[in-house]
C-alpha cells in the first residue's frame, strides 16, 4: 500500500510541474479536444450562414471603392487594388496607406464571402478561427485573442514592430491587416477606423 501512495505522489508531482513532457501532453491533448469541440460547433453554425452567403450578392468593385477611405489614423491612401481575385469568383480589394516619409505603413485585404466562391473561401478562416492557441518566441509572438466580441489572430514581430491581426466581420469579411512599425493596439484602432459594417 505505501509503494502505491509513493507512486502516486511521484505521478502527482510529475504531473504538477509545469515543463515536464507528462504535463504538457496532458495539456497538449485538453487543448486538442477544446479545439475540436469548438470545430464541430461552429461547422454546425456555419452551416445556415453558409447558405445564406451562397444566395447573397458579392460586392462589386465600384462597392468596394466608393467605401474605400482616404484616410486611415493620418496616414493617406498610397495604393489599393480591387477584384484580384475576381476570376474566382470572389469579390476582394486590398489597400496600402503611409505616413509621409513612408516609415508607417497600414495595409489590408478584405474578402467578402458573399457568393458560392467567397463562401466556401471564407468557411476555412471562420475554422481557423475557432481554435485557441497561442506561441511565443524571442523574435515576437502569435496567438488568438477576442476583441470587440470577435474572435481574432494577432502577430506580432519585436525585431521590426510589425503586427499582423486577422479576423472575421459580421461573419461575412475575412480581414488580413498589416501594421509596419505599428504596434497591435494602433493596428487595431486602424482597423477600427474602417468601419468594415458600412460594407454590407
Amino acid at each position: 500500500m505505501k509503494k502505491y501512495i509513493v507512486a502516486l505522489f511521484v505521478l502527482g508531482t510529475l504531473i504538477a510541474c509545469k515543463d515536464n513532457p507528462v504535463s504538457k501532453k496532458v495539456k497538449e491533448t485538453k487543448e486538442s479536444v477544446s479545439n475540436t469541440t469548438n470545430a464541430v460547433k461552429e461547422m454546425t453554425k456555419m452551416q445556415d450562414d453558409i447558405k445564406e452567403l451562397q444566395e447573397s450578392t458579392p460586392l462589386t468593385n465600384e462597392d468596394f471603392k466608393s467605401w474605400l477611405p482616404d484616410q486611415v489614423d493620418g496616414m493617406k491612401r498610397i495604393s489599393y487594388k480591387a477584384g484580384q481575385t475576381g476570376m474566382m469568383g470572389i469579390a476582394s480589394i486590398e489597400a496600402t496607406y503611409a505616413n509621409e516619409d513612408k516609415s508607417k505603413k497600414f495595409s489590408f485585404n478584405i474578402i467578402d464571402g458573399a457568393g458560392q466562391m467567397g463562401a466556401a473561401a471564407t468557411a476555412g478562416m471562420r475554422m481557423v478561427m475557432t481554435q485557441d492557441f497561442e506561441e511565443e518566441d524571442e523574435n515576437g509572438f502569435k496567438r488568438t485573442t477576442t476583441k470587440r466580441g470577435t474572435k481574432a489572430i494577432e502577430e506580432y514581430r519585436t525585431r521590426d514592430n510589425r503586427s499582423k491581426i486577422q479576423l472575421m466581420e459580421g461573419n461575412r469579411f475575412y480581414i488580413d491587416a498589416t501594421g509596419t512599425n505599428m504596434d497591435l493596439d494602433e493596428t487595431w484602432e486602424a482597423i477600427d477606423e474602417l468601419d468594415i459594417d458600412d460594407l454590407g
